[in-house]
């Protein structure tokens, strides 16, 4: 297994598809696909896509890389990725996906195509729970949990592992809860529910961040391929070895306002843990109101 990549990383000159861009073409350029708090999203020409930032965590691109390396799954080719430490920035330069997300997709598409589409997506997610943890609850290279729940401005990151045993990681979700500044007594009925609710678990990978809109489809060749939607998944900040419930726990709790049927798809696509997401809803909802 890919423990990580050293920086900077740039792939072999023979898979690139152009000259790779330079720092000033990427911070001038005018195709922004997303631009939040730490973190951008561009398009540079006609094959690079490029995400940086100070809040950008080169985790990512290491994930990407372990996954094209170690699977079939659908990723974008990691071109490059290096830091400048001046400002304190990482920069990942990736292959560019010609297509569109599957959330502009989907209320587009007929019965045939959604089907088409959770039986790839079904398969893509088989792939990853096969995928063994170096040990325990980690991400790639044995390092902390990446996901939001686990996030302190301490530079040390105490809650996000990794951890030994599913106990350990609950534990760390309560003293999160309690550094929250969130009331001790019901940290405490957490604790004893916990212990029953999220026992169990083996540590799976996980993208821990499914939505429609990390997954994209590629625009076809031909018309004959439009039957067959080829899909490629982004946006694997936050992924890692969690507790098997994790992912559908995430992905239902992201289904937003319910103003479709992406949820009875989820439960197509992902194994159900119904009582874990639950718990897992009136949680993250507490945390994070």
């Amino acid at each position: 297994m890919m423990a990580s990549c050293s920086l900077p990383y740039v792939a072999d000159a023979g898979s690139l598809p152009a000259t790779l861009p330079t720092v000033h073409d990427i911070e001038s350029a005018e195709k922004i696909f997303s631009d939040t708090t730490g973190r951008k999203v561009v398009g540079v020409g006609t094959h690079f896509m490029v995400k940086y930032g100070v809040q950008v965590d080169p985790l990512e691109g290491q994930t990407m890389l372990f996954l094209a390396q170690s699977t079939l799954i659908p990723v974008p080719r990691v071109y490059a990725m290096f830091q400048n430490s001046a400002q304190d920035t990482t920069y990942i330069v990736m292959e560019r996906i010609k297509g569109s997300s599957l959330d502009l997709e989907w209320p587009r598409m007929d019965c045939a195509s959604t089907e088409a589409v959770a039986f790839q997506l079904r398969s893509i997610f088989g792939e990853m729970r096969k995928l063994p943890s170096p040990g325990g609850y980690c991400s790639v290279g044995r390092r902390g949990l990446p996901d939001g729940l686990f996030w302190t401005d301490d530079p040390a990151n105490p809650y996000a592992g990794p951890f030994d045993t599913e106990a350990e990681l609950n534990s760390a979700i309560i003293l999160k809860y309690t550094e929250n500044g969130l009331s001790k007594h019901k940290a405490s009925y957490y604790t004893r529910t916990f212990a029953g609710v999220f026992q169990g678990h083996k540590p799976t990978f996980s993208h821990a961040d499914f939505q429609r809109k990390n997954v994209l489809v590629r625009t076809p060749e031909t018309q004959a391929d439009s039957a067959h939607p080829e899909l490629v998944i982004i946006d694997w900040e936050f992924a890692g070895w969690y507790p098997s419930y994790w992912e559908y726990a995430r992905a239902i709790f992201a289904c937003g306002r319910w103003d479709d049927d992406w949820s009875d798809w989820v439960d197509e696509i992902l194994e159900p843990f119904r009582n874990e997401y639950a718990w897992m809803e009136i949680l993250l909802r507490e945390m994070w109101s």
